[in-house]
């Protein structure tokens, strides 16, 4: 493959915004962040408006493009999905598989095992979130399909080939020996639908745990003698924490509290995405009950809230313009954090030399309008 170099306005490397630079590509690559004065002879040039950026990554797909994966357990189901995610910056993604029966569940592994062998453009693994939750703290899933993990499931669970897999789980309902298992055996596990107490959780991180998914939502709040995980979460700036920002699921000034108490470096912008993403779709079933899109906010009739009407870079765009934050903080949450949570940090998140030249294109809006997946547009 001929390398090119792209020249923007602005390049963030992962870290800083550089301007009069440009981002060399070769076979899937990037060869090298140089400045524009020292690209070799040879390279093709491509010069474009706007801010080149590593492409955003998403670890909470639920759907998108007008499918649910729950629903589309297949590579043809994970491709639309991600297909329609790419239009919003997304360059990788692990489909999302809320609380639902076991041998569904092995189907959507499956799935995912095949879309990997398959290079399905962006899918990086899989994420489970559920079955093995707490009911009281259930959010829009089925208690009735909510169960403890026996052997069978981490077998399931930590079987080769479906890339990164990562599960969200109660600590109070998965204790720490199974935990640990799950960590030795590479699975990334992450405490989200919980009550567990600030000593449930200090055990679950001894023992592997090391995110929460969608900090507040589905947990208890903070309390001043009882932290629980979201106290356990703003004090621990060693763990992941995921967070919705649609302004929905939690208000500006908590969430500018979270990242203030923790800091944005290990924090991770996710989109709890639902097959309204992307598609002209206002309602769709999830789990037996009807969930419709009214104002922005996804919810079942109950008002319950439902996953999120959200792509990545409507998140960048709210993290910078309703929370305040810097740029770099909001693109660096938007990549490198979710790259490095998942054990990626050291091929995507970054533009630097022998990283994967997986993209976006932003204009002064921030709103996409180019993308790369290993170099392909």
């Amino acid at each position: 493959m001929t390398a090119v170099a792209l020249i923007a306005d602005r390049i963030f490397d992962g870290a800083r915004l550089v301007a009069g630079h440009a981002a060399i590509v070769e076979d899937g690559r990037i060869a090298a962040l140089a400045p524009e004065r020292d690209i070799p002879a040879g390279v093709g040039v491509r010069r474009l408006a706007g801010t080149i950026a590593p492409g955003f990554i998403d670890v909470q797909v639920n759907g998108g493009g007008g499918v649910l994966f729950n629903d589309a357990r297949s590579v043809a189901g994970i491709a639309a999905i991600g297909a329609a995610h790419r239009r919003f910056g997304t360059t990788g993604f692990l489909p999302t598989f809320v609380t639902d029966t076991r041998e569904r569940m092995a189907e959507a592994i499956g799935a995912a095992r095949a879309a990997i062998a398959a290079a399905t453009p962006g899918v990086l693994g899989i994420h489970l979130e559920g079955p093995f939750l707490n009911p009281g703290r259930k959010g829009a899933h089925d208690p009735a399909l909510m169960r403890a993990m026996d052997a069978e499931d981490v077998a399931l669970l930590t079987a080769p080939g479906a890339g990164r897999v990562l599960v969200t789980l109660a600590p109070e309902v998965v204790g720490p020996e199974t935990i640990a298992r799950l960590a030795a055996a590479g699975v990334i596990v992450s405490a989200g639908h919980t009550a567990a107490s600030e000593e449930a959780i200090v055990a679950a991180r001894a023992a592997g745990l090391t995110g929460f998914t969608h900090l507040f939502n589905a947990m208890p709040p903070l309390a001043a003698r009882a932290p629980g995980p979201v106290g356990a979460a703003l004090a621990d700036a060693n763990a992941w924490a995921g967070l919705i920002v649609d302004l929905h699921h939690v208000a500006a000034t908590s969430l500018r509290a979270a990242i203030a108490a923790r800091g944005w470096q290990r924090t991770m912008l996710v989109s709890d995405a639902m097959p309204t993403v992307g598609s002209d779709l206002e309602r769709f079933t999830l789990s037996g009950r009807t969930v419709t899109l009214d104002g922005g906010r996804l919810s079942t009739d109950e008002g319950t809230l439902a996953g999120a009407n959200l792509d990545m870079a409507t998140a960048v765009r709210n993290t910078v313009d309703a929370l305040g934050l810097p740029l770099e903080a909001a693109l660096a949450m938007a990549s490198r954090a979710p790259a490095e949570f998942l054990g990626l940090g050291h091929e995507l998140g970054r533009i630097a030399p022998g990283y994967r030249a997986s993209l976006v294109l932003l204009d002064d809006d921030l709103r996409v309008t180019a993308t790369w997946i290993d170099g392909q547009g």
